[in-house]
């Protein structure tokens, strides 16, 4: 192999005189050329932009894959340049297990039909979950990738180079000092009156041809320190551009995350519907299964909304109550109900504490107050989504929804 040893030997003296010149800064022992404050104030911002972006690229991960053996099995797929196996997500899995269980203790039966329905539901959440995760990655994680793998490495990569030459500016400053120095001790000694009549006279002869030599080293070192600084300055001025270009990539990042957020409210949308769709399934059957019970949850972190739009974020699992008796087909239309006459059963009326302010739509409903307490029933024929509340004298319909069912 040909070797270019002139070159190589360069090379060697360049690096060893960077190491000195390191050395003895960090020895105090050599001055460095410090960056003004507005070069400093990019520097930092780039800094904290690469340290939060690795943090939130890596917690969306483990946000979208909570399984760290499976986020490192798709690193190394990525770093191999394979694609990525397909996978069932964890609601696609529970969905087939269901169904499989379903066909076991048979699908005809109350548990197997209700099995089947809520295998569809988890089938369909898996569906919307995957869409959700496949969108943010290329949304939201890909870019962020990009600017770590890419604008980030090239702005490391100037940064190390800038530092190479503000290392060669300094390391050439002190030369051209050492050498200024020697050169004034040598004009010294030249400028001294010669003994001619001492043993060795040519000491004067030698002190003039060193000032010369040392005069020589000085416009040497000058020319040196001419060409580090004029490359100094260039790669300053490079490394600076490309600081000054993080703000438009906060600009980028910042339309990335309004995009990983409208998916995440599309996929909290669909699961909402989806459930609330089940919802509505399964308590239709209630009275069947369960009759003179209510079934429902008791508390709730977040107040329902009005509608059941699929943009609709904040889901609810409403409380299904159900009556013993059958239902009497000539009350079963909710709409001729005259709430003046409507009376509470005998049994099954029960205590409720409002969740949510709730304003009536008509003069059918009753409206609500967060936290008062009130008496619910529900009668027969009547949308099991609703209840009959009672406080004092007034009496209306209520959203389920709304109420925290009391023992």
């Amino acid at each position: 192999m040909d070797f270019n040893m002139k070159k190589l030997a360069s090379d060697a003296g360049v690096f060893f005189s960077r190491a000195v010149q390191f050395t003895e800064e960090k020895l105090g022992q050599a001055e460095k050329t410090e960056l003004d404050a507005h070069f400093e104030n990019l520097l930092a911002k780039a800094d904290c932009t690469k340290n939060w972006t690795e943090k939130i690229l890596h917690q969306t991960e483990v946000l979208l894959q909570p399984n760290p053996s499976v986020r490192v099995e798709e690193f190394l797929y990525e770093k191999l340049d394979r694609k990525v196996p397909s996978r069932v997500t964890n609601g696609e899995l529970l969905a087939q297990y269901m169904v499989e269980a379903a066909n076991d203790f048979g699908p005809g039966t109350p548990y197997g039909k209700t099995l089947l329905k809520v295998g569809e539901t988890q089938k369909r959440l898996g569906g919307a979950e995957r869409d959700f995760m496949h969108s943010a990655s290329v949304n939201f994680l890909n870019p962020l990738r990009n600017f770590l793998e890419g604008d980030w490495r090239t702005i490391t990569k100037e940064r190390r180079i800038l530092e190479n030459r503000r290392l060669d500016l300094d390391a050439c400053k002190a030369r051209l000092k050492k050498a200024k120095a020697a050169e004034a001790k040598a004009s010294c000694e030249g400028d001294a009156v010669p003994d001619f009549q001492e043993t060795r006279p040519r000491n004067y002869i030698l002190s003039a041809s060193a000032s010369a030599l040392w005069s020589d080293e000085v416009e040497k070192a000058e020319h040196e320190l001419r060409v580090a600084q004029t490359e100094f300055d260039r790669q300053a001025e490079l490394t600076r551009l490309l600081l000054e270009g993080i703000s438009s990539t906060h600009v980028n990042h910042l339309r990335c995350l309004h995009e990983f957020v409208e998916s995440q409210t599309t996929y909290y949308a669909q699961g909402y519907q989806y459930m609330l769709d089940l919802q509505k399934q399964l308590g239709s059957s209630k009275g069947e299964i369960f009759p003179g019970t209510f079934v429902g949850n008791a508390e709730s972190t977040s107040p329902p909304p009005a509608t059941t739009s699929p943009t609709t974020v904040a889901a609810t699992i409403p409380v299904v109550p159900t009556v013993g008796r059958a239902p009497n087909p000539a009350t079963a239309v909710e709409g001729a109900l005259n709430l003046n006459d409507v009376k509470p059963p005998a049994s099954g009326t029960r205590k409720a504490r409002v969740l949510y302010d709730y304003e009536a739509a008509d003069s059918s409903e009753l409206a609500l107050l967060a936290d008062e307490m009130i008496t619910v029933y529900s009668l027969p024929g009547m949308d099991p989504d609703w209840l009959i509340g009672e406080r004092g004298n007034q009496k209306g319909k209520v959203p389920v929804t709304y109420l925290e069912l009391l023992s």
